[in-house]
C-alpha cells in the first residue's frame, strides 16, 4: 500500500512541476515535445470532482453520455505517432472532456500565437462539447469545436495535416480520408465495439492509402450512418 501511495505522490508532484507525470512508467513515450505537453496539461481539470483522486492513474474514466476520458498512455502513444508540429492544422474526432484537445493545442502552438487556432474538434454529444469548451477557455485554449457526425469530419476547414480519431471505427471513413492533406497522417482505432480493435496509423502518400498496425486497443465506438455504407470506406484506395 505504501509503495502505491509513494508512486501516486511522486506522479502528482511531477505534474505540479510541469514535468512528464508518467516518465518512469512509459519508456515508450520518448518524444520530448509530447512529454512536455503532458506535463503542461493537468488531467484533473478534465474530470468530475468525484474522480479527481483517480486522474493520475493510467486508466480511462467516465465523463458522461456513456463516454470516457481515454487512458493517458494511449493518448500519448497516438499523439507521438502523429508527430505533430507547431502550426499544423489538426482535426480531432471525439472532443470528449477536452483533455486530448488541450494536449493537441500545446503541440501545435506557435510562439505568441493563440493556442488552438489550428485545432478543430468534432463531438457527437452537445453536453460534452459545451463542457469541454468551458474547460478549455478557462485554461487559455481556443480550439474550434462543434457538434456533429465525427465520420463526416469538418470539410469546410480541410485539408488537415493530421487527424486523430478517439473512437473505434468499423472502417476508415472516406470523408476523413478526403479531408487529409497529401502527406498527412491519421491515427484511429479500427474494429467493432465488442470485437478486436487495433490502432492504425494511416498516411496519404501520392494519394495512396498506406497504413501501419500499432497494436490492440479498446475504445468506445464511432457512431455514424456513414459507416454502414461501403462506398464511404476508405480502405484499399
Amino acid at each position: 500500500m505504501w509503495r502505491r501511495l509513494l508512486r501516486w505522490l511522486s506522479m502528482k508532484n511531477a505534474q505540479n512541476e510541469d514535468e512528464f507525470p508518467w516518465a518512469e512508467y512509459w519508456p515508450e513515450i520518448g518524444d520530448p515535445r509530447v512529454r512536455a505537453a503532458f506535463g503542461k496539461v493537468s488531467r484533473e481539470a478534465f474530470v468530475a470532482d468525484s474522480l479527481r483522486r483517480y486522474a493520475h492513474q493510467d486508466v480511462p474514466l467516465p465523463i458522461g453520455e456513456g463516454q470516457t476520458i481515454s487512458q493517458p498512455f494511449v493518448v500519448a502513444l497516438m499523439l507521438q505517432a502523429l508527430d505533430l508540429k507547431p502550426g499544423e492544422k489538426v482535426l480531432e474526432i471525439g472532443t470528449g472532456s477536452g483533455y486530448q484537445t488541450a494536449i493537441i493545442c500545446e503541440l501545435t502552438a506557435v510562439p505568441d500565437g493563440v493556442r488552438g487556432a489550428t485545432v478543430y474538434s468534432v463531438e457527437r454529444f452537445a453536453t460534452l462539447a459545451d463542457n469541454a469548451v468551458v474547460r478549455l477557455i478557462r485554461l487559455g485554449y481556443r480550439p474550434h469545436i462543434r457538434v456533429g457526425d465525427g465520420a463526416a469530419g469538418w470539410p469546410e476547414a480541410a485539408p488537415f495535416d493530421a487527424i486523430v480519431v478517439s473512437a473505434a471505427a468499423s472502417h476508415v471513413p472516406q470523408p476523413l480520408w478526403e479531408q487529409l492533406a497529401e502527406g498527412g497522417r491519421m491515427i484511429l482505432p479500427v474494429g467493432e465495439q465488442f470485437g478486436e480493435q487495433e490502432l492504425w496509423l494511416v498516411r496519404k502518400q501520392n494519394s495512396r492509402f498506406r497504413y501501419k498496425r500499432m497494436g490492440g486497443v479498446r475504445f468506445v465506438p464511432l457512431v455514424s450512418p456513414l459507416l454502414d455504407d461501403p462506398s464511404q470506406w476508405a480502405e484499399g484506395r
